[in-house]
């Protein structure tokens, strides 16, 4: 009988592909000693942005779907606090392991912190150094209650000892005293381990007609951009811009949200003319594998999304930054990434910039696709 009992908390399409690594490791090295129990908070709840993410990288059935669905921050919290603390009380597990910046992070950490079970934060320390983000809030928050802090990247660790964290701590590790760790990134163990099998078992290029062809790949999901109508339509304006100057496809998974804030857009008009433009290719979510192929045969990639940002860049691809300012300052640094905010100028010239001045210079900042190992191994120990 195992050991310990370790929950995974998940619910958005960036924390499956994060614990896919996670569970993997812990299963394959400590299968013997520990069970995981992954708890699926149901933020994420469309098929195409959960479901097939658990088939295709091969991750347990959740033990629990705790299905909260979309609501606003204040009751999504609430409803993963909640449910999330019954199934901690049922379960009480040795450690609860949480990922990235979303509700999910932040609700399974209070779940878990209220009951004094200790926190594994996995991808800590990042800072976009801007408030008004949800996602912002939620990272303070949630490294200021963990046990055990695993970083990517060295400014990750670096911004936890600018707030106060220890850099040098010896064990027992608790909630009032740390431990960080530089670990490199789990998504990039992920894109690593799936590569291969997104060259052999994908059809997307194919059955989008852009298989050897350039073309540019779009993601906006973030509420600052797609609930102000003013920032949506200047993004979409630079969109029918490239297409007009450079000629080349522009492929756009549309999240639902997205989607919905899309259709409420009032200049019709604009928009009736850039669906009807077959160089404006506007799809519905993809898989695991499908993104990796759309990412790595890319030329240009735009989004405002942290985590294919950083796909972008496991891929050698430039990036074009949605948003004004990023958590992974690092890709801006070695101008492998460019901050054009929703402003239609700012974007044409990025974009621009990358079709005349690709980058060339792609420095291993993630790790070396062992960063799950590291940390199932580190939470291992400290239990």
């Amino acid at each position: 009988m195992p050991k310990y009992k370790i929950a995974s908390i998940v619910g958005a399409r960036p924390q499956f592909i994060k614990a896919a690594a996670v569970s993997r490791a812990l299963h394959n090295h400590y299968g013997n000693i520990a069970e995981e129990i992954i708890i699926h908070t149901g933020q994420h709840y469309d098929d195409n942005m959960s479901k097939v993410f658990f088939e295709e990288m091969e991750i347990p059935e959740p033990g629990y779907h705790l299905e909260v669905g979309s609501g606003s921050h204040g009751f999504m919290l609430a409803e993963i606090i909640k449910r999330t603390e019954e199934v901690l009380l049922k379960e009480n597990p040795s450690m609860v392991i949480v990922y990235g910046d979303t509700n999910t992070t932040l609700g399974g950490t209070l779940a878990a912190s209220k009951l004094n079970i200790p926190v594994a934060h996995v991808e800590a320390g990042l800072r976009s150094f801007n408030r008004s983000m949800p996602e912002e809030v939620n990272r303070v928050l949630v490294d200021h209650v963990s046990t055990l802090l695993f970083s990517p990247t060295e400014t990750g660790v670096n911004n936890l000892l600018k707030e106060g964290f220890g850099k040098e701590t010896n064990p027992p590790y608790t909630a009032d005293h740390p431990k960080i760790f530089h670990c490199g990134d789990v998504m990039y163990d992920t894109a690593l381990y799936f590569r291969g099998k997104a060259e052999k078992s994908s059809m997307i290029l194919e059955k989008l007609k852009v298989s050897g062809k350039d073309f540019a790949l779009c993601t906006i999901h973030r509420n600052n951009n797609t609930d102000d109508p003013q920032r949506l339509t200047a993004i979409l304006e630079a969109l029918a811009q490239i297409i007009s100057e450079f000629k080349i496809p522009i492929v756009f998974p549309v999240h639902p949200r997205t989607a919905k804030m899309l259709a409420a857009l009032p200049d019709r008009d604009f928009i009736s003319q850039l669906y009807e433009n077959p160089l404006f290719i506007l799809i519905e979510p993809v898989g695991y594998l499908d993104m990796l192929m759309l990412e790595s045969h890319s030329r240009l990639i735009l989004t405002d999304s942290g985590g294919v940002q950083k796909e972008a860049y496991f891929f050698k691809k430039p990036c074009v930054v949605l948003r004004a300012e990023t958590e992974w300052t690092e890709l801006v640094d070695y101008k492998a990434a460019l901050l054009a905010n929703a402003e239609t100028d700012l974007i044409m010239h990025s974009f621009r910039h990358f079709i005349q001045n690709p980058p060339s210079y792609f420095p291993a900042l993630f790790g070396d696709g062992e960063a799950s190992s590291f940390i199932c191994a580190q939470i291992i120990q400290n239990l």
